[in-house]
């Protein structure tokens, strides 16, 4: 099996489920919008939420992929960067419980928070603090970071440091390692098109997206067109339909899973745990059209809760139905 190691901002998540929309309108906050604060909207709204009696568990895009690879005993790691205040305390022992290894980088300042709101309709709404989750740097990243690894999942969000996601894919490619990346979002995908398409051309062996996301990238296409496209120029491509299915492409070859009816409570994680089933069976060398069974598997289990804490005995579960998806191999 190869070992996937993953590298994005690492967030704490603060969620919260409001009673209304209402309630996002006294927040100041549009309502199924990401919208960036800065250190004095931070202290302000961590002082509001405290009344909601807000949940907590380690976050972000790539984060929360590891945290679903370490739950099925992938053993991976995380790269990011966290100061050493209570937040980034938070996130490091999270981590070791749950078995990533966390190889963080160390800023002075205030650890990245993802403060989210779900609405009753399971709609997210975040206000997030990048903090020094932002501060991961270009010369952050050494040949040292991927030791021991031979898959590393990037979070798309890090292409708006162009510096910063270069260096990566070209660490990664020096040393032989698969690249995978999540497009994150289908506005940092516009703002960032040429040099996205310039990565997966050269270096990006995985891509993910959801149908936003895949028509960003492909300037307009169909998602079964921008599925083709995009195999064109990377190795496995994967568009997430939503309660749909998913769809992939490898070397001409097509796999189609449908979505699965089941009760959506939060539909935070949901793409970052497909990604992380996925890439757990990808690298176990799974069949396509297994890689995108796990990949629902995950997704459809996590959306179900609120957050990404799923209880001991759905683990337990998934892990089962893990292994008769892997014995299909």
């Amino acid at each position: 099996m190869n070992r996937i190691i993953g590298i994005g901002n690492a967030l704490v998540d603060v969620l919260v489920r409001l009673d209304s929309d209402s309630q996002l309108s006294d927040l100041g906050l549009p309502k199924g919008g990401m919208q960036l604060i800065d250190d004095n909207a931070q202290k302000q709204l961590s002082l509001r939420m405290k009344e909601l009696e807000p949940t907590r568990a380690t976050g972000g895009s790539a984060g929360n992929a590891m945290l679903a690879l370490a739950n099925l005993g992938a053993h991976p790691g995380f790269i990011g960067c966290v100061s050493d205040d209570e937040t980034g305390c938070f996130f490091r022992d999270n981590c070791h419980a749950t078995g990533i290894d966390a190889r963080l980088i160390t800023r002075q300042g205030l650890s990245g928070v993802a403060n989210t709101f779900i609405t009753p309709d399971a709609e997210r709404t975040f206000a997030t603090y990048l903090g020094v989750a932002a501060q991961l740097s270009a010369d952050d990243i050494t040949p040292q970071l991927f030791e021991g690894y031979q898959i590393i999942h990037i979070e798309g969000y890090l292409v708006q440091n162009h510096d910063l996601i270069r260096k990566i894919c070209r660490t990664a490619k020096q040393l032989g390692l698969q690249t995978s990346i999540d497009l994150a979002s289908y506005n940092v995908v516009t703002d960032n098109l040429d040099l996205l398409r310039n990565l997966v051309t050269e270096y990006i062996d995985i891509v993910f997206a959801n149908e936003e996301e895949s028509a960003a990238f492909t300037e307009g296409k169909s998602p079964e067109d921008a599925l083709q496209e995009i195999a064109t120029m990377a190795s496995v491509a994967v568009v997430k339909l939503g309660k749909h299915g998913a769809s992939a492409m490898q070397d001409g070859i097509e796999a189609f899973v449908p979505g699965q009816r089941v009760e959506v409570v939060d539909t935070t994680a949901a793409g970052d745990f497909f990604a992380g089933g996925f890439l757990y069976a990808y690298s176990h060398g799974a069949s396509l059209e297994n890689c995108l069974h796990m990949g629902t598997l995950l997704s459809q289990n996590i959306i179900q809760v609120i957050g990404t804490r799923l209880s001991d005995s759905v683990w337990d579960k998934i892990r089962q139905e893990a292994k008769a998806i892997l014995s299909k191999t």
